[in-house]
């Protein structure tokens, strides 16, 4: 519970000067965010002090520069992923910071663009199997460190849990009802003592009709590897899938991923624009 004690000592911190840097602590975040962070019912520690839980997701979202990197408007990257050893998606994605838009261009050349509202499969005869998994999946593992305090997020901390041989501070992300088209997905991240997201278990309950059983009895775990810094900002070049248990945690191996060619960008022109031969799709 190393983890647990320096968070306490965190917030400790925080709440004594609360008042005299509550300038800084509010810069430190986007507007909108500032907003959404709850203080607890009582007045917390410090009168009005963060939550241990809120504490935890600031921490960690500072460590990965949060700030810096939502101060830039869109990011795309290249990436190779395979499950079993076939070949599961190469391509480039381009996305907004705050995963508004998206756009999948595929080496095969087929493309999946969501402008906001819609998904827009390119050429229209191209395959559909695997759409959203493909167009929402890999973005939000790519944005995870970034999204953990979006509206609608719900935090537990849980016990440390060993991870490559080191223990590693483990809380558990839910979601309200609503929020997003898989509200009843969780993950379970950890975090090591630097604060940065090393790995998250999650289940994929989509399309479970409210019936998770079948989820929950097959988690999976994304393992963050590789860090590099671009602009700045630290980003994991190499992903790990694995089977995941509570008692065992990351299992056998399924799957890994390569990304690479890490870019800002401020224009997005024509990207997210629908093009000819293209169909919308249901996902």
């Amino acid at each position: 519970m190393k983890n647990v004690w320096i968070l306490m000592a965190t917030i400790a911190i925080v709440s004594c000067n609360q008042a005299k840097k509550a300038e800084d602590t509010t810069d430190a975040l986007p507007v909108e965010q500032n907003q959404l962070i709850p203080v607890e019912p009582d007045g917390g520690i410090g009168d009005g002090g963060l939550s241990i839980e809120n504490a935890y997701v600031q921490s960690i979202e500072k460590a990965h520069h949060k700030s810096a990197f939502l101060k830039h408007k869109l990011v795309s990257f290249k990436a190779n992923i395979s499950f079993g050893g076939k070949e599961r998606l190469d391509g480039k994605i381009t996305m907004f910071t705050n995963s508004s838009k998206i756009r999948i261009d595929k080496k095969d050349q087929s493309k999946l663009i969501y402008n906001g509202e819609n998904v827009f499969l390119c050429p229209e005869d191209a395959s559909e199997k695997g759409a959203r998994f493909d167009m929402f999946t890999w973005t939000y593992f790519f944005a995870l460190p970034y999204k953990l305090s979006d509206p609608g997020t719900n935090w537990e901390l849980k016990n440390s849990k060993p991870l490559d041989g080191a223990e590693h501070q483990t809380a558990k992300l839910t979601f309200d009802k609503g929020t997003g088209d898989a509200p009843d997905d969780w993950y379970i991240v950890y975090s090591d003592d630097k604060n940065m997201l090393q790995a998250a278990a999650y289940i994929v309950s989509f399309g479970s009709e409210g019936d998770t059983s079948k989820a929950e009895a097959n988690p999976h775990a994304i393992r963050y590897k590789d860090f590099k810094i671009v602009d700045g900002i630290p980003f994991a070049t190499k992903w790990e899938f694995h089977d995941w248990s509570e008692k065992e945690g990351l299992t056998t191996k399924l799957g890994e991923a390569t990304i690479t060619d890490i870019t800002f960008l401020q224009d997005e022109g024509s990207l997210f624009e629908t093009p000819d031969n293209s169909k919308e799709i249901k996902l």
